[in-house]
């Protein structure tokens, strides 16, 4: 993975002031501000403020989604039956890029989204090359033949670093996964508190 993205990907983390993918390396594992020092004097946040922090959070979970596509995702969840805020989980979880990084086939979902428009990736066989293609139920995910010996890919699937949620039955040494159902909101392993229903209501203003 290039240098670029791996500062893209901690400015994220800084901007947002978390370590939004618990990863070991992120730099806000070493910047945190405890109660009383410079970090504390901040003002309170607004309802706005909080609303915002929770769409960008959600953003920047996946890769730094652009605006005109994510308000996409929240006008699709809203047509949607049920909970719009457990909807827009299942829209974000059902990318292809997001799918590849829960099968632990890739360290990053920057790398995710790279590997998939590089033609790695194939879904019921065929080639797929965009991140956002949405994944159904009993869909087949696998590594090309021909890029299973990607350093990246072979690091990622060794890696203990990260679980593979129940909702999807991955084969790390096959590097094939299959996506057995679209997860709520309580089944996506997120690192740090995800708000969505705060999505809804800052879209909703």
């Amino acid at each position: 993975m290039s240098g670029k993205r791996e500062s893209s990907k901690h400015k994220i983390d800084r901007r947002l002031a978390v370590n939004l993918w618990g990863r070991p390396k992120s730099p806000f594992n070493k910047r945190q501000t405890g109660p009383g020092m410079h970090g504390a004097r901040r003002s309170k946040p607004t309802g706005y403020g909080i609303q915002l922090k929770a769409k960008q959070l959600l953003k920047g979970y996946y890769g730094n989604i652009g605006e005109r596509q994510f308000r996409r995702y929240f006008k699709e969840a809203s047509r949607m039956k049920g909970d719009t805020s457990q909807n827009l989980i299942g829209l974000l979880e059902s990318r292809l890029d997001a799918v590849i990084y829960r099968a632990c086939f890739v360290p990053t979902v920057f790398a995710a989204r790279q590997v998939v428009n590089h033609r790695h990736v194939t879904v019921n066989g065929k080639v797929i090359n965009i991140p956002s293609y949405l994944v159904k139920e009993g869909d087949v995910i696998e590594i090309r033949e021909k890029s299973k010996k990607m350093p990246l890919i072979i690091t990622a699937t060794e890696s203990p670093e990260r679980d593979v949620p129940d909702y999807i039955d991955s084969d790390k040494k096959a590097m094939k996964a299959t996506f057995l159902r679209v997860p709520k909101l309580e089944d996506v392993p997120y690192p740090v508190l995800i708000e969505p229903n705060l999505v809804v209501e800052f879209y909703s203003r």
